[in-house]
């Protein structure tokens, strides 16, 4: 039997059971389609309890602190920044940091670190692009860690990126290098295993970004019911805005 699935990136579809990258513009596809959005409300309170969570934000934001020059005049946005581990990671290199995330519970576990650490250049705010909500503010840098496959219209979120960075901002995007499904043992809410690094390069240059770069930040390693081990690559990508091609005319 063969699943269905819609691809999110260019809006293109695509038809069948295995997920792998398709050409001439078209992204990747899952073996099933998502049934809903996850709960993060409910894992919020136990987030940090994973000391793989832990290290993976202390190895994505030394990735970025090493390929991004971060100052502190620097107004920074973390999308998808959940407990806030990345949010406060960058906080003391960078002026200010607004940690967004669409789950009210990730946020309040933030809240309560801010308050803890007397954190008085971050802030946390609740914002749901699913529910039609929209970025606003200007910032120097944009983060997004582990968000990416979470999200449905990543053509629209690059888009929104672009419009919120300053000209020449820096936009960091750490996620999964493309995968068979592995990594999520419940894949609700997973609309991508993974990314192809030349297909998300080419989401990147359609939504203006230029300088764009990867790199491995990290790796995860998990164990499935067998015992048996895995390895996942979590890639950094960097780019800065550039200005978007006017378009063609007649």
């Amino acid at each position: 039997m063969l699943w269905r699935a819609r691809v999110s990136l260019w809006g293109c579809e695509a038809r069948n059971r295995d997920q792998r990258p398709w050409p001439a513009g078209c992204g990747w596809i899952m073996d099933r389609m998502p049934t809903g959005k996850r709960d993060f409300d409910k894992e919020a309170a136990v987030w940090d309890e994973n000391p793989a969570r832990i290290k993976l934000a202390h190895d994505i934001g030394s990735a970025i602190s090493d390929h991004v020059p971060l100052d502190t005049a620097m107004n920074v946005l973390d999308f998808g920044c959940g407990t806030g581990l990345l949010t406060l990671r960058l906080a003391p290199l960078v002026g200010s940091v607004t940690g967004v995330d669409s789950s009210r519970g990730m946020l309040e576990v933030l809240e309560a670190k801010i308050a803890a650490q007397n954190a008085a250049n971050v802030r946390a705010l609740l914002i749901d692009l699913d529910a039609g909500d929209t970025l606003t503010g200007n910032y120097d840098v944009i983060t997004s860690s582990m968000t990416f496959h979470h999200m449905e219209k990543i053509a629209s979120v690059l888009n929104q990126f672009h419009r919120c960075l300053v000209p020449g901002g820096y936009l960091c995007i750490a996620d999964l290098d493309l995968e068979d499904g592995g990594f999520h043992g419940d894949r609700e809410g997973v609309f991508h295993f993974g990314f192809d690094r030349a297909l998300l390069h080419m989401a990147l240059v359609e939504a203006g970004f230029d300088r764009i770069m990867f790199t491995t930040a990290a790796e995860v390693v998990k164990s499935n019911s067998h015992g048996e081990t895995r390895k996942f690559p979590v890639f950094l990508m960097t780019a800065q805005r550039g200005e978007r091609p006017e378009p063609a005319g007649p």
